[in-house]
Parts: C-alpha cells; structure tokens; sequence
C-alpha cells in the first residue's frame, strides 16, 4: 500500500512549498522532488509544490478538493467533491493512514495533508505506519503547514470549493531565477 513509510518533500510555488511522500521508492533522496503547478486561483497561481515523483501519476487539470472536515477522519461533507480528484486534509484527529483511506473510500486519487500547525514553514513531519495492518492504494503527502493554510485561506476568500492544479509539472528546465516563492514565504 501507498501509506506507510514516509519521506520529506516541498511544495515550491513559482512560489515555494514543503510535502512528504509516504513509500516513496528506496532509491528516492530527501532531495529529489517532483512539482506541481497551482493554475487557480489567480492569487496563489504558479504554485509550485513539490514532491517525490509519482511514476505513475500525471494530470494537467485535477481539482486540489480541501476535506471537510479537515482532519478527514471520517464521513466528508463534500466527499462527492473529492472523487477522482487530490484531497488536501488537515493532520491531527487521527493516523495518515486513516486519512488516506478516507479519501481512498470516497474515490479521491491522492491526499495532500497538511500539518496542523499553521506557523510551520520549515519543518516536515514523517508520516509513518500506524499499528494495524491496513493499507493504502493512492499517494500521500505531507504538505507544510503554513502553506496549507494559506491554499485553504485564498479557496475561503474567493469562495471556491477547490484549487485546480497540474501534477507533475517539469521544472527542470525553468531557471531557478523564474521559480519564485509564494507571497508568504521568504528565501
């Protein structure tokens, strides 16, 4: 299954962000990211999050759906929503595993979850096994949360039910001058 072990990611927004990646391939560094790009809305666009890669993973428009609630314990409100598209969730209330699973049920193809503190810019959180034998067939990352909560924050503003974003999108070939930060981070 997709979610039991875990190692650290970012999220860069043509601006800047940070994600972890449970799995991930033991070949694969701390260091070796795969982006996604967010496309809207207008105030958080060019979004850059980057994570491990995802071999078998790619969309060019794919709805980022937060959870509601946000810890996605359990039943969601707008689980409809989530279905085959990326859940961002909330850590806390219960395992990642648990919460991957909830989006799993409700048919999501990947959960972002972000940490639960809104202050945090810098440091990553494993996601690790919880105790039981279950498992996970869709990805999951851990996401920063500062940045989280800043993607929740412009969705609320605007009144948006969900982000649309591109994963994977190639950076290599963007010079690091193009990358910015998002507005809320600082070199």
């Amino acid at each position: 299954g997709a979610a039991g072990c875990g190692c650290a990611l970012g999220f860069s927004v043509a601006f800047s962000l940070p994600l972890i990646f449970p799995c991930a391939p033991a070949a694969l560094r701390i260091h070796e990211y795969l982006y996604f790009q967010v496309l809207s809305p207008g105030d958080i666009r060019g979004s850059v999050p980057r994570f491990p890669s995802f071999p078998s993973m790619g969309y060019e428009q794919i709805h980022l759906v937060p959870a509601e609630p946000p810890e996605a314990c359990g039943e969601l409100r707008n689980g409809v929503f989530i279905q085959d598209q990326i859940a961002l969730v909330e850590r806390g209330g219960c395992s990642f595993l648990s919460k991957t699973r909830v989006i799993q049920e409700h048919g999501g193809r990947a959960v972002i979850i972000a940490d639960n503190a809104y202050d945090n810019d810098s440091f990553y959180i494993e996601m690790i096994q919880d105790s039981t034998r279950r498992t996970a067939d869709i990805p999951a990352l851990f996401l920063l949360g500062r940045d989280g909560y800043m993607i929740r924050r412009s969705l609320e503003q605007h009144g948006l039910p969900w982000a649309v974003i591109s994963i994977p999108v190639n950076v290599t070939s963007i010079p690091t001058y193009e990358m910015m930060q998002p507005p809320w981070t600082f070199w």
